[in-house]
Formats: structure tokens, sequence, C-alpha cells
């Protein structure tokens, strides 16, 4: 099912921006309430933060506008959102970019000054950097290329703000790197480009997966008022002046005590690729959180602002389900999952080996239903016949799809693991 904003995450200056915005326009109001975080995050800059033991998380956030098609009109959310930040930022602003193509040159963009042979380069004094990609394909396609740093220096920038690579040649440092990336795609794309080693290194659980769909249709488009963008562009000026000091933020003891009540779920273990871009669940929603609270212009992080991160999450992890669903990152798994959805009367190994028309070995086949039944996306049932039983391997976990089996094949089925052969 596709996913579903739940009002709470529409706090206060950026619900009220989705909600003024909203009616004029065909764009999806979660990507415009992401990008706006995004960008508002970008442009607070390396002063405000919150403490989670040694690690410092600031306001810098990456997030994938996900549509099903190109008609989610994933660009038009982002012209929006870059209207309020120019009148917000008419000097001195954040730096929007985009063409990532190395970590190199990720490295360029925010760098360090350094002195070398005698030729001195002042580096970049501002460390605000916000990369917005409306192809994000392509990125994905240059990163797949063998040595290409993009994706490491990436997941750098997520973490610590601190990146360099050691390259024989040039080598090149950035420090208190302010990166916030948001980028667009549509689900085809990213299914067929976003790499195994991608969902496992952790690249793809530092993105906020947003699906996004076209709203509505206005065949003459919208009809907002300039003074309506002047107020919330003058709203969230007065935010960024009024943070530049504030430092450090802390929880209030009620969103203390409704932080560890969720803490638990948001840190368990979700099998396959969307498991993968969903695990770092905990840090996101202390971003998001830190965000909401800074929005409000307070020092303290309230049970509103945790709320209201919360439900956002809650949108960022069922658009990822709705993404990705149960796949896995075993291909010959995902392989053997489709067809054990179009067969209710499951396979046998011999005939799961015919899909592979000879590129699969016995281990892989028992690898791939090793994940699958860890996962609990497929169960195995031993068919008697008349000689030795059979092993069929059924889409599922079991439960009332296993006893509608057993009562096809009733007689002696027993279920095992993945390592019993076919007889």
């Amino acid at each position: 099912m596709a996913p579903v904003l739940q009002t709470p995450a529409l706090h206060g200056l950026a619900g009220d921006l989705v909600r003024t915005i909203e009616p004029h326009t065909e764009a999806d109001p979660a990507a415009i309430l992401i990008q706006f975080l995004v960008a508002g995050g970008n442009a607070l800059g390396r002063g405000p933060y919150f403490q989670v033991e040694a690690t410092r998380h600031y306001t810098n956030l990456f997030a994938a506008i996900v549509g099903q098609s190109s008609k989610a009109r994933k660009g038009t959310s982002w012209a929006w959102i870059e209207r309020v930040l120019a009148r917000a930022c008419p000097e001195g602003g954040p730096r929007i970019q985009k063409g990532l193509s190395s970590g190199e040159g990720l490295i360029h963009a925010v760098r360090d000054g350094r002195e070398e042979e005698g030729e001195e380069d002042p580096g970049v004094a501002d460390k605000r950097l916000m990369v917005v990609e409306s192809e994000f394909a392509i990125v994905l396609r240059r990163m797949n290329r063998e040595g290409n740093s993009l994706s490491a220096i990436l997941r750098e920038a997520w973490d610590s703000g601190t990146l360099q690579v050691l390259t024989k040649g040039s080598p090149q440092r950035a420090t208190d790197a302010h990166l916030s990336v948001a980028t667009h795609v549509t689900a085809p794309e990213l299914r067929a480009l976003l790499s195994a080693t991608d969902m496992s290194n952790g690249l793809a659980n530092r993105f906020l997966w947003v699906f996004a769909r076209r709203s509505k249709l206005l065949p003459e488009g919208g009809n907002l008022e300039d003074s309506s963008l002047s107020s919330l562009s003058s709203r969230l000026a007065s935010v960024l002046r009024w943070a530049q000091d504030v430092g450090e933020l802390k929880r209030s003891e009620a969103t203390r005590k409704l932080w560890a009540e969720v803490y638990e779920t948001l840190s368990s273990d979700r099998p396959g690729m969307f498991g993968q871009a969903t695990s770092r669940a905990e840090a996101q929603v202390v971003r998001l959180s830190l965000l909401y609270a800074l929005l409000d212009k307070v020092k303290a992080i309230d049970e509103e602002h945790l709320t209201a991160a919360l439900a956002l999450w809650q949108y960022a992890s069922d658009s990822a389900l709705y993404i990705f669903g149960d796949a896995l990152q075993d291909r010959k798994a995902n392989r053997i999952l489709d067809a054990l959805r179009e067969r209710p009367e499951g396979l046998t190994r011999s005939e799961m080996m015919k899909l592979f028309t000879g590129h699969a070995t016995s281990a892989e086949l028992s690898a791939g239903l090793e994940t699958l039944a860890g996962a609990g996306l497929a169960h195995r049932a031993m068919q008697r016949t008349g000689g030795r039983p059979t092993e069929r391997w059924f889409y599922g976990s079991g439960g009332a799809a296993k006893e509608a089996k057993e009562a096809k094949y009733p007689p002696g089925t027993a279920t095992g693991g993945a390592s019993e052969q076919e007889g």
C-alpha cells in the first residue's frame, strides 16, 4: 500500500509551508515537506547539534524523492523550496549545486585551504553545500564504475563532515563540511541501479526515501500570491538568525520518556533491502526532531518535535517498503522469490534450477533459499510421493497458506531448513 503522510509531520513552519503551497501545486506534499527540511537543515549550517554518546548529529539530511514515473512532479516540488530559500537568504545563503560525479570533486567543492609548491589555495570558507540531483539515476551509474569514490565520500559527509581522499598527485581534505542532498529518481531506475553494495555498505540507509505522486491535476497551474511565500521566507530567515549561536540542544524530560518508549522499535532489525534502507532509523529521527525544534526557535526538543519526526520517519519507512518491497540483496534469491509468488503450488529444487538456465550452482541455490527462509519469505514442505518424499518450496512463512497447501498434500507434511536436498 502506498504511504500516507500523517498530520503530526506537518508541524510548525514546515507544516505551514506545505499547507500554503499544496493547493497551488501538483507536487506531492511529502516531497515538499522533506525537501524544505533538507534545505532548511543545510542553511542552518554546523552550529546547532544534538549529542549522542561521542557523536554529534547536525541538521544535514539526504533525501531521495522517488516517483513511479516521470509524471510525479518531483522537480516541481523542489522549485517551490528554492523560491522560499532564495528569499530567506538573499545574500550568504548555502550554495546549491548539481553534478555529483566523484568523491574528489565533492571534496573540492568544500575543500580546506592549503599551500603547495608556492601556490596558495584559500579553500572554501562556507562549508554548506546543498546538492540537488534531478537525475539521480545518472549519479548511481557513476557510482557503479570501478574506482569511483563518491559513495564512500557521501557516507563520510553524512556522518562527520571530515572528507579526504589520499590521491598521490593532489590530496585534498575538507573539515566540517555541511552537505545536504536532495535527489529525484523513478522507482524502476532506482531498483535497477542501486547495487547490493550500496545497500550493504550503508549508503542507502543515510537517505530518507520518500515516495511521491502527482497530487492533483491543475491544467492552468496554481495561484499562490507572492506575499504568502514572503511570509514563509521571513519566518525561515528569522530562524536562521536565531540559530547561529544555539549550539547543543537537549530533549525535555517528557521527550526522553517518549524516546525510551519508541527506541526499541526504531532499533529493531528488518529483512531484505527494505531493512538495509531503514537501518539508520534512530539517527534519522534524531536529526528530524532536532530540525523541527529549531524551526520552532526553541532550545529543547519537546514531545511535539519528536512526534513530528516519528510521523515523517513512518512515511519514509513506509516509502522504503513500498519502493523496495521484500526484495533481498541476493539476486538469485530475488529471482526465486518472484517465481514462488507466481506459483502457489510451489517449486521443487529441480524446477528452481531451470530458472537460471545453468547459471546457478546447487550451493548458490541453497544459499538463496536459506536467505528467503531466514527472512520469512519462503518455507519448505516435504511432499509424500510413491518413493522418497519430494522437497517443495512455497512463498511466505507458512501459517494459513501452509495449512492450505497441507490440505493439498496431506500425507506426512513436515517443514525444515534449506539444507536437505530434493530426492
